[in-house]
């Protein structure tokens, strides 16, 4: 039984001798690991995105987004033909564009809609893999339920066996615009 005691007296200073190793290399990993991360450039002046949405009927896609989806208007402009056609945007057709958020903030992200009235040249999906190009987008909500009131009101379709449960809190609906962008919808009931 001494002999056990004596020989944990001799480790002793030898572990604490490593566990302070260990110690001091776990805290050096600490400080420089993190400068080897990746960091995104600073290039970008705001972290959100605009998406402009060319549509055959912009007033029936502005009804859409602030009737429905729920979104506010908040600003427009116009680019003129000459402009539009300097910049590349068209080959010299003037339009209007009406940009929408979700909220009312600087930074949240603008989803600016525009028409040059002319019908779409590819068939409307029946489902997310139909085409090419952005086909959806996701809308998180805070409740789903004001949202599927709105959906009620406005005859909108609701797509697929939805709405359906994520999970034990949140719920998902599918819905296509007047276009045929699909939206989903994501929150709880």
């Amino acid at each position: 039984m001494e002999k056990s005691g004596e020989l944990n007296q001799q480790h002793r200073p030898k572990i604490m001798k490593n566990f302070l190793k260990s110690f001091v290399l776990l805290a050096v990993l600490m400080v420089v690991l993190p400068s080897y991360t990746v960091q995104p450039p600073d290039d970008f002046a705001k972290s959100g995105m605009s998406v402009g949405v060319v549509v055959e009927d912009l007033d029936k896609a502005l009804d859409f987004y602030l009737n429905v989806i729920g979104m506010v208007k908040t600003g427009e402009f116009g680019v003129d033909a000459t402009k539009a056609k300097e910049l590349g945007l068209s080959s010299g057709n003037s339009f209007d564009v009406k940009v929408l958020k979700l909220e009312n903030s600087e930074n949240a992200p603008e989803w600016k809609l525009m028409s040059f009235g002319k019908k779409a040249t590819h068939p409307k999906q029946t489902y997310v893999p139909d085409d090419t190009g952005v086909q959806y987008i996701t809308i998180f909500v805070k409740s789903m339920n004001p949202l599927l009131e709105r959906i009620k009101k406005h005859d909108v379709k609701m797509l697929g066996k939805t709405p359906a449960m994520l999970d034990e809190a949140r719920q998902f609906v599918l819905v296509q615009d007047p276009d045929g962008t699909f939206i989903e919808l994501i929150g709880p009931k």
